[in-house]
Formats: C-alpha cells, structure tokens, sequence
C-alpha cells in the first residue's frame, strides 16, 4: 500500500459498507492514547527520542498485517506536502495536531483505512479504529484487540492507580475516546438540536463538528464522544454513549416523521431544491455544498431521492474539500477555483449515478 492509494479515492473502503442504523449514524470511532513507559511525553522529548520512536514503528509494522487490517502503509508526516497532510486531515486518517507535528510524526494506515496510528501525536501513540455506522461495542473489542497486539512489543506507561498515563490529564486513565459521527438534519432544522447539546455535555459527553474540537458541524453532522477518561471503564463509557447516540437516534427519526406528516411539501421542496443546485451550480462554496449534501442525503434516506447511494455525503463532503480538491487539480486553487471546481466535480458525480 502506497500513499497515492490513501490520495485517490474519497471515500474509504470501509466506508461503503452498511453499518447499523447508518441511516443517522455515519460512523463509530474508538481512539486510545498510550505512551512508551520511562520516555518523555512528545510535548518535552527530545528530537532524538522521537526519531527512536517513529523509526521503531516503521521497524516493526511497515507493510505488516494483523488479522482483517492489512498491509500497513508507514507514512512520514514530515515528507508530505502541505495538500497531502491536508487531505489525510480531511479524510480523518490523521490529526491537524499531527500534520502540525511534521518533522517527528508518522502514521501507519491500514490498507482498508479503517486503523490508522499516530505516531508522536500529542501522546506516542494514538490508535483509531473506525466501523461503519452504530458499532460502538464491535469497534471497542477489535480496538482492544489491536492494542493487544501493540503491546506484544511495547511497554506502555500504565498506572495501577491512575491508568494509562498520557500526556494531558484529560486523557488520562482509560486514554480512550469513543465517537460516533451522526447526521442529524431533522433534529437542525426543528432547532431541537441546540436544547439538546447543553443536556449532552451535562452527561459527561461533548458534541463537536465533522472534525473534532474546534470545528464547525456543518452540513447537520455531529460528532458526539466522550470527556470523561478517568473513573470509568471502557466499557461503562461505551455504555453511556450508547445510550445518548439510541436516544438521539429516536429523536431524530420523529423529528423527520412529524416533518414529514406537517410540511412535506415543504420539506421536499427543501431536498429537490438543494439537487438542482449540487446539479447544476457552476460555482459552490463549501457550507453551501455541506448543506445541499446534507439535504439530499435526507431525501434519499426518506426514499424522496432514488438511484442516488447514499455512501454520496460521505463520498462528496471529503473530495469537495479544499485538500482534495487540489490533489485532484495537483496544483495549488485560489477560493473561486475550488468554488468551481468542486461544483464541477459534483455534477460529474451525480451524473455517474443515472
């Protein structure tokens, strides 16, 4: 597995499969921190220690495969150009903490993009593991699964007491987030969703933007996880998740049927209105695109919108980034040419689904 490999396509393989409930849930997501034992933290280490570390990784797992995760790609962050950090970023293949981190940080991916490890991320080691939509419990057992095996060869620093040590207090103990990626456009246009974050982050749980603190959750997608790392096991906080995300779940499918039976029309309006822009829009800014995707989404889970995959939010929402949409031009865009561009690139994809 090359790196051009990650760069080509959009989309995923994991990512077109069907997951439970995949109609709300885009994804589910376990990460866990853990550092070497008796080594300095990346934020204090020294270069020469963090080289040590990198190099072991490539070592050790480059082009290694370890059950259904194949073929491991290392890739040196530091050797990237600025539109190929930007497009592992938008694919959530890496941190920007990590593409910032380019001179001691590395990644191993593997071939199906479904785990990827950061390397000299804030902590050593930064494991994601990714399944296709409300997998939060699968996702966990194959995390610790993977874990496992990591630590056939390295010795983590653990605690009796305190639990994985890491690098912020935050992380410390299980070292472990647990996300799930919804899309909840019903939920956004009924406003239900703005009472609803301030009682989420009361539980203990945090709702962010498609990538992560700090970003905007444009385009109706939420990112919920948790906060809480300290205290709890893995599985308490899975739980507590879970039961948030089934609850969003049932508020999300009434909001869109009491829609549905109050203002069809309107709502169809809505979804038709936002095709014809994605179809035939000669430029298009990025929110815009984010919310006409969002809409047509919801008009193909409604059955509004037939022959159209639904795999095309999650497809379109990466490749009309600014990264890949210059990868894709290989060469650097000014803002109206990526506006053009990517209204170009969606009208492409919506015609190869008639």
């Amino acid at each position: 597995m090359t790196l051009q490999n990650f760069m080509n396509e959009a989309i995923s393989p994991w990512m077109r499969e069907e997951g439970p409930d995949s109609d709300i849930v885009l994804s589910s997501r376990i990460r866990l921190a853990r550092n070497f034992a008796n080594v300095s933290y990346p934020i204090i280490a020294d270069k020469d220690k963090l080289e040590e570390i990198r190099d072991f990784f490539r070592d050790n797992y480059e082009n290694q495969s370890f059950e259904e995760y194949k073929d491991f790609a290392f890739v040196a962050i530091g050797d990237l150009s600025p539109v190929e950090k930007r497009v592992l970023v938008e694919k959530h293949l890496i941190s920007p903490h990590l593409a910032e981190n380019a001179e001691i940080a590395a990644a191993l991916i593997s071939e199906n993009e479904q785990v990827s490890l950061m390397v000299n991320e804030e902590d050593h080691i930064r494991i994601q593991l990714y399944l296709p939509g409300f997998q939060l419990e699968n996702a966990l057992q194959k995390a610790f699964t993977f874990d496992d095996f990591l630590e056939e060869k390295v010795n983590y620093a653990f605690d009796e007491t305190r639990g994985y040590l890491t690098s912020c207090p935050t992380n410390v103990g299980t070292g472990m987030r647990a996300s799930v990626m919804m899309h909840l456009p019903a939920l956004a246009m009924t406003k239900q969703i703005n009472r609803m974050i301030p009682a989420i982050n009361q539980l203990g749980l945090v709702v962010r933007g498609i990538y992560g603190e700090g970003s905007e959750a444009i385009g109706s997608i939420f990112q919920i996880s948790n906060q809480i790392t300290l205290g709890k096991t893995e599985e308490d906080i899975v739980e507590d998740l879970q039961s948030v995300v089934k609850q969003l779940i049932d508020h999300e499918r009434k909001a869109r049927s009491r829609i549905m039976e109050q203002s069809r029309t309107s709502l169809e309006d809505r979804i038709f209105r936002s095709y014809g822009v994605l179809e035939y829009s000669r430029v298009i800014e990025s929110k815009e695109a984010a919310v006409c995707l969002s809409n047509v989404r919801l008009g193909i889970d409604l059955g509004f919108i037939e022959n159209v995959s639904r795999n095309i939010l999650n497809e379109l929402m990466i490749l009309t980034q600014p990264g890949f949409l210059q990868q894709y031009a290989k060469r650097t865009l000014t803002a109206n040419e990526r506006d053009v561009l990517r209204a170009s690139l969606i009208r492409e994809r919506l015609q190869l689904e008639k």
